[in-house]
């Protein structure tokens, strides 16, 4: 397992994502946004031919000297033809994680920022994992993770991800909650600044059904499932959050968006990413609870229609560089102290 003590302060780490998608540029967006300080902090991996296209694309000039390549070499530009995955592509965007995978393993990156990859095109090639955050979990050995998207209004963490709707009620669990609001309530005070010195974190946890199950009316997850493992949180987490719930889930956003919550956790991938899209879309941040490194990701994905045209918009995968960085430089001095 990676250790989780960083004696200093190493790069953040940045992933292309898919070559032939709007990875490249929206980084290649990321680094002319950028001053000198943070460029020295970045280290890419990537193929420099296809990250060098995308930079001159967004600025015009070369890719500046100070920013740190580790160059796969797996594809010339005419491999990586913007909207058009193929093989290779889906193969280079798997390769770019296991280097930077490599690196967080060597202490060299203290975080990670993920461009997005394509997923059908990532199994072609091997990628035996639902998305990012399953292959860091057990690449880096970290048993236990969760998915949070912050963003300037809301901040929800899922207690199931990708899996069918009708597929949710099955994969719930009480243990799967209770970590899951452990996970983030934890974030929230060491990573995010919320909470403590006696001031508790305040997590709200939403119901699976419509009025919260209407007391078994509805359903009885509430009752059987999300009531259990709130109590379990509170016994774990103790004088340090103060968890609420379970929530109706058609007014628990609007009460965190006023401040009644400081953090959510959503039963299920849409209830947390409709609100969370609807108010921070170009600012929500996906955030990868539980891993011994920062790692971020833009809540979007690879937009094929919009590859190459000069169109796409890299305000929330700067969003998630600005938010690690940040998160990079709160552990650190948290470590130091």
């Amino acid at each position: 397992m990676y250790a989780e003590t960083v004696t200093t302060l190493p790069k953040i780490g940045i992933t292309l994502g898919d070559p032939a998608g709007i990875g490249p540029e929206i980084v290649a967006a990321a680094i002319a946004a950028a001053s000198a300080e943070e460029r020295a902090q970045m280290m890419i991996f990537g193929d420099a031919s296809v990250l060098e296209r995308a930079y001159i694309q967004a600025s015009g000039d070369r890719l500046p000297g100070a920013v740190q390549l580790v160059d796969r070499g797996r594809l010339s530009p005419d491999q990586a033809i913007p909207g058009r995955p193929t093989e290779a592509t889906g193969a280079a965007q798997v390769a770019y994680l296991e280097a930077a995978v490599a690196a967080i393993r060597g202490h060299s990156i203290a975080g990670l920022v993920t461009a997005p990859i394509n997923k059908r095109a990532a199994r072609r090639a091997g990628f035996e994992f639902p998305g990012h955050t399953e292959f860091l979990a057990e690449r880096l050995g970290a048993p236990d993770v969760a998915m949070m998207f912050a963003g300037p209004s809301l901040k929800v963490a899922l207690a199931t991800v990708h899996c069918a709707l009708a597929e949710v009620s099955s994969r719930l669990t009480s243990e799967r909650v209770a970590r899951v609001t452990e996970l983030l309530a934890v974030s929230a005070e060491r990573d995010f600044g919320v909470g403590g010195a006696g001031a508790p974190v305040r997590v709200g946890v939403v119901g699976l059904n419509p009025h919260a199950g209407e007391q078994g009316l509805f359903g009885t997850e509430e009752a059987d499932i999300i009531t259990p493992a709130i109590e379990e949180a509170r016994r774990r987490l103790v004088d340090r959050a103060d968890i609420s719930g379970p929530l109706v889930p058609d007014a628990a956003f609007r009460r965190a968006r006023a401040g009644e919550f400081d953090a959510l956790v959503a039963m299920y991938h849409d209830q947390a990413l409709i609100p969370v899209k609807l108010v921070d879309f170009e600012q929500a941040v996906n955030v990868t609870l539980g891993l011994p490194v920062v790692r971020t990701s833009p809540d979007h994905g690879v937009a094929y229609d919009l590859a190459g045209s000069g169109k796409a918009r890299p305000h929330s995968f700067i969003a998630a560089l600005d938010l690690a960085r940040q998160l990079v430089a709160r552990r650190h001095a948290g470590s130091s102290s």
